[in-house]
């Protein structure tokens, strides 16, 4: 069980430089994670990143913009107008550009503006960083990378994909590293490099000429006989982003709803993360009943009205009026019973959500719940307005 002390979210934000939203689908992971940003930004009087690797579209119209790409964006102080004297320190947002990402990657990581140019021109180029397995991964934890060393910013809140794609996420350097040290790598690029096919490997190459034409294998070794003049900074970042992930500057928060397909993604991410050593700041709990549900004397109360519904009835119904007329007791008796066995039911359900929040609470620092909203957030003051849930 992790030591319970009295941490806050916003001492959270306050002692780290990263922090990373992780949860499933649906379950408000990137609204959260600009809700968090945003309320930093505003109380903290840091400069704050919000970086969507798995974006919302809505969240450009929240944070008062028609669009943002790669280029980090600064949220106008205009879009603050509900803080008094404006926001204490600046909010930035930047989604993930897959293609963008990869072009700056290679230009910073290729040896020579030959081998870059070389790269950028290759047929299979846009085809397999937009295909290639991790690619997606990788370059978004590059950029994180770019974007921390820069020091351009105090805090930085990633908002990833889905869990289990975010464990792709994390996993996304060292499987690329692997992959350009791979066997099969170079087993498909060695006839090339050396302008010869063995015997053994000229069956298969025969094969592969057939269906697939000389010019695209030619293309493909060509291809990754670039990228391997690049391995020692892919791997050298790779180290890098990992000590980065798990260093005490940075810490995961899991964000989930205690429905039951999106609690067993939190309890299984929390157990993955802990098995990792990484640093599980907080757990946030979306659409939560309220306390009040879990009263005694509520539930009492709520027996009582649905038990007694025809005597209080008549007890109120002389006080109380209706267009200046009293209502009828029968109507009045069938509100307090539905409202009576509709408490008593909710409370049944909050209980179970008491019971799922302890168990997934055993292992981050925090756990924060935040009620049901009346209406989607759309706008800064929305996300202002949860941010203030979240930190208190």
């Amino acid at each position: 069980m992790a030591d319970r002390t009295n941490l806050t979210l916003e001492q959270l934000c306050s002692a780290k430089e990263v922090l990373v939203s992780t949860g499933s689908g649906g379950v408000g992971k990137t609204t959260t994670a600009a809700a968090i940003g945003t309320i930093a930004a505003a109380r903290l009087g840091a400069k704050v990143l919000v970086l969507t690797v798995d974006p919302a579209r809505r969240l450009a119209t929240a944070l008062g913009l028609e669009q943002f790409g790669n280029v980090e964006t600064r949220v106008p102080d205009a879009a603050f107008a509900s803080v008094e004297g404006g926001p204490r320190g600046e909010l930035w947002v930047a989604m993930l550009d897959t293609k963008q990402s990869w072009d700056d990657l290679i230009a910073r990581h290729a040896p020579n503006d030959a081998t870059r140019d070389a790269i950028l021109v290759n047929p299979l180029y846009q085809n397999i960083t937009g295909k290639f397995v991790q690619s997606h991964d990788y370059v978004a934890m590059e950029r994180l990378y770019e974007i921390h060393t820069s020091g351009r910013y105090d805090l930085i809140v990633v908002d990833t994909p889905p869990t289990r794609n975010a464990i792709d996420f994390l996993d996304a350097p060292d499987r690329m590293a692997d992959f350009f040290s791979s066997r099969l790598l170079r087993w498909l690029i060695t006839p090339y490099r050396s302008r010869m096919v063995n015997l053994a490997s000229k069956p298969f190459y025969s094969v592969a000429d057939r269906i697939l034409g000389t010019q695209f294998l030619e293309d493909i070794a060509e291809f990754f006989m670039l990228f391997q003049t690049m391995y020692d900074g892919f791997v050298e970042r790779a180290k890098a982003v990992t000590t980065l992930l798990g260093g005490p500057q940075t810490s995961f928060l899991v964000v989930s709803t205690l429905e039951v397909a999106p609690s067993r993604e939190a309890e299984f991410f929390l157990e993955l993360l802990s098995e990792r050593k990484y640093h599980v700041g907080a757990l946030v709990l979306n659409k939560v009943l309220p306390e009040l549900l879990l009263s005694a004397n509520g539930a009492d109360a709520a027996r009582l009205m649905a038990a007694d519904s025809e005597a209080i009835a008549s007890s109120l119904a002389g006080s109380l009026l209706v267009d200046g007329d009293a209502p009828d007791p029968n109507h009045i008796a069938h509100v307090l019973a539905e409202v009576g066995s509709n408490f008593a039911n909710f409370s049944v359900v909050a209980r179970r959500e008491a019971e799922q929040r302890a168990e997934l609470a055993q292992i981050p620092e925090l756990c924060v719940t935040v009620p049901w909203f009346d209406d989607d957030i759309h706008s800064v003051e929305g996300l202002l307005r949860l941010g203030e849930i979240l930190w208190r």
